[in-house]
C-alpha cells in the first residue's frame, strides 16, 4: 500500500426531508446563489418548490440557470459563469444528477478565471479560488456529489473531457433517497452501471497490499448487484434507493483508490469519445465498453485480479485464474444485460465511422490506462470489438 493523505471535506446530509437544513448550510458560505438544474423533473417531484422555500426563508438571493443537459455542455458552463459575474453571485447550488453538478463545478472554477473555461479540460489551467458549491442529488450514479471531478462536452469540437481539483469538492451534499423514486427504469439501470464502472476503474489498477480497499470495492459492487434489480422493479423501495444512493457516493469519493498508485480510467476515456459524438447516456456506453475492455486486457498477468473479482463478487469457485477471470467477465456482461442495458454499439445505432478519430482523441495526452497501457490503435480495436 502506498503512502497517502485522505481528506473528504464534503458534509453529507442523508435521509428523508434533509432539504430543511439547506438554508443554514448555504449561509455558512454565501448569500447570493446560482440555482442550477436540468429539465422539469426537479419541479415535477416538488424539489424545486422546497428549495425555493428554503432560499426565501433564509433571505438568500438567487438567480436560475436551467436546461443543463445530460453530458453537460460548455455553453451551459459559459452561461453560468456569465450569470455569476453579472449578478455578483457567491455560491452555486446544483439540484439534480451528476451532469448538473459537473456543470456547476466547471462554472465554479471559471468565475474567477479570465480565460476560456475549456482550458481546465485541456490541462492549460489549474483551478484556483473557485466559488463554493453545495448539491442536492436526485440520481444515484456519478458520485459527483462527493468529489472534485467534472466532465464537460464541447459541442463545437465534439470532445468530452474531464477536470478535477479538491477545491471543487462540494461543501455539503443533500442525499434524500425519496428524490430518486421518480428516476425511470433506464436511468436507474444506467446509474447502477455507472457506479459499478467507477469501482472497476479503481479496482483494476496497479496495487499491492490493498486488501481493505479491494474489500470495500467488492462490497459496493455487491450492493449494486443486490439493489439495482430491486430498484428497477420497485422504484419506491426506500431501502434499495438508499443503498444505491450511498453506494454511488462511496464508489468515487477516493475511498477505493487511496493507497493505490492510480486508477485505470481507460474505459471512461473511451466512452467519453463515444458520447461526445453520439450523446449516448454515459452508463449505457459504459455497459457496452467495460466488459469489452476487460476481455481486451485479460492476460496471464492480469488474470489473477479478474479472478479475484470473480470469486469475491460473483461467487465463482473455479480454481484456475484464467478460467475464473473469463467467467467473472461474462458475469459482468450478463448482469448489465439483465438491467436492460445495451451490449453492443450496434444496438444503439453507433457505426464505426469515427473510430480512428476517437482513438486519436482518447489518447491526445498520451497512452491511457494503468492496468494496461492503451494506445490509439488499442482504443480502435476495443471499439470494433464493441460493435
Amino acid at each position: 500500500m502506498k503512502n497517502f493523505n485522505f481528506h473528504t471535506p464534503t458534509k453529507i446530509l442523508f435521509g428523508k426531508n434533509k432539504v430543511v437544513e439547506l438554508g443554514p448550510e448555504i449561509k455558512q458560505y454565501g448569500s447570493r446563489v446560482l440555482l442550477v438544474y436540468g429539465g422539469g423533473s426537479v419541479k415535477k417531484i416538488g424539489l424545486y418548490d422546497q428549495v425555493i422555500e428554503q432560499l426565501q426563508r433564509y433571505n438568500l438571493h438567487y438567480v436560475e440557470l436551467s436546461g443543463v443537459q445530460p453530458n453537460p455542455r460548455l455553453t451551459s458552463v459559459k452561461e453560468g459563469i456569465r450569470l455569476c459575474r453579472e449578478h455578483h453571485l457567491d455560491f452555486i447550488l446544483p439540484i439534480g444528477g451528476g451532469s448538473v453538478i459537473d456543470a456547476s463545478k466547471a462554472i465554479a472554477a471559471g468565475v474567477n478565471y479570465q480565460g476560456d473555461p475549456w482550458d481546465f479540460m485541456m490541462r492549460k489551467a489549474k483551478v484556483d479560488n473557485p466559488l463554493p458549491i453545495g448539491t442536492i442529488l436526485t440520481l444515484a450514479a456519478t458520485g459527483s456529489e462527493m468529489n472534485g471531478n467534472a466532465v464537460i462536452t464541447n459541442e463545437e469540437t465534439q470532445e468530452k473531457r474531464g477536470m478535477g481539483s479538491d477545491l471543487l469538492r462540494p461543501k455539503f451534499s443533500i442525499l434524500d433517497p425519496v428524490y430518486t423514486y421518480s428516476v425511470n427504469r433506464y436511468h436507474t439501470a444506467a446509474g447502477t452501471v455507472d457506479m459499478m464502472s467507477h469501482i472497476f476503474e479503481n479496482y483494476f489498477a496497479p496495487s499491492d497490499g490493498t486488501f481493505v480497499q479491494d474489500a470495500i470495492a467488492e462490497a459496493i459492487l455487491k450492493t449494486c448487484i443486490k439493489y439495482g434489480p430491486i430498484a428497477l422493479e420497485e422504484p419506491e423501495n426506500y431501502e434499495a434507493r438508499a443503498n444505491l444512493l450511498w453506494a454511488g457516493s462511496l464508489a468515487l469519493n477516493g475511498l477505493t483508490v487511496t493507497g493505490k498508485l492510480m486508477g485505470d480510467w481507460a474505459t471512461h476515456g473511451i466512452e467519453h469519445e463515444v458520447s461526445a459524438i453520439y450523446d449516448l447516456t454515459h452508463g449505457a456506453g459504459l455497459a457496452i465498453i467495460h466488459p469489452v475492455w476487460m476481455k481486451y486486457v485479460l492476460s496471464e498477468k492480469t488474470a489473477p485480479k479478474f479472478a479475484q473479482m470473480a470469486r469475491n463478487v460473483w461467487n465463482i469457485e473455479d480454481p484456475d485464474d484464467q478460467s475464473a477471470a473469463e467467467k467473472g467477465i461474462d458475469s459482468v456482461r450478463r448482469f448489465f444485460s439483465s438491467l436492460g442495458m445495451p451490449a453492443t454499439l450496434s444496438e444503439v445505432n453507433i457505426p464505426d465511422d469515427h473510430f480512428e478519430a476517437m482513438g486519436e482523441k482518447a489518447c491526445v495526452f498520451g497512452p491511457i490506462g494503468s492496468f494496461k497501457k492503451l494506445m490509439a490503435k488499442d482504443v480502435v480495436a476495443i471499439l470494433k470489438n464493441a460493435l
